[in-house]
């Protein structure tokens, strides 16, 4: 399946944004296979966190000037809050930029692949745990419940995943949303 939604990726070339007004961001899914079974991982972001305090994130941030792309910037982070090795991760692709609502971020997610078991390492002053969610549960659970809201004057359409009581929300969701609306566009459930 590895090849496969590399080849999605791939035959779907994500839109990039150029917004300077915004801070460029970056951001990791990252996907492991268990039992024959893919699963993706989440962060649940620490109460200490400035921006998206406690919510449920894909691991990742800000660019750097150390950074030498998005894609190493989604890496450094995630080595950063979860000890992810930017050499065990393999990049299958990248979905659409996005802007986030609230914290002003232009976002750049990457899709990848990792082994499975890993010895993650948690900064805690970032990352409060992991969530493991299977992919075929989500997928199943696609299109989520939709809210539509009014923001600075604008329609705003806000998508909500729940897995085991954690609510997926924000442009998380909305990236989870694209990744799974392309796996089941390419690769329909049975």
């Amino acid at each position: 399946m590895e090849t496969l939604i590399q080849q999605i990726l791939q035959a779907n070339p994500p839109r990039e944004l150029s917004v300077p007004s915004r801070k460029s961001a970056a951001v990791l899914a990252p996907l492991y296979v268990h039992d024959g079974e893919y699963r993706i991982i989440f962060t649940k972001r620490s109460e200490r966190m400035y921006h998206h305090r406690g919510q449920i994130s894909f691991p990742g941030g800000g660019y750097e000037a150390c950074d030498t792309s998005l894609q190493e910037t989604a890496l450094r982070e995630s080595e950063e809050e979860i000890g992810l090795q930017p050499e065990d991760v393999t990049i299958l692709g990248q979905l659409d930029d996005l802007l986030t609502t609230g914290s002003n971020y232009l976002v750049r997610p990457f899709v990848g692949v990792i082994p499975y078991p890993y010895p993650f390492e948690l900064d805690r002053r970032e990352t409060a745990y992991l969530i493991e969610a299977p992919l075929q549960f989500l997928r199943q659970h696609n299109p989520p419940r939709q809210v539509t809201r009014e923001h600075d004057g604008r329609t705003v359409h806000s998508f909500f995943f729940d897995y085991e009581g954690h609510i997926i929300w924000g442009a998380t969701a909305k990236i989870l949303k694209q990744f799974l609306d392309l796996l089941d566009r390419h690769s329909p459930l049975a």
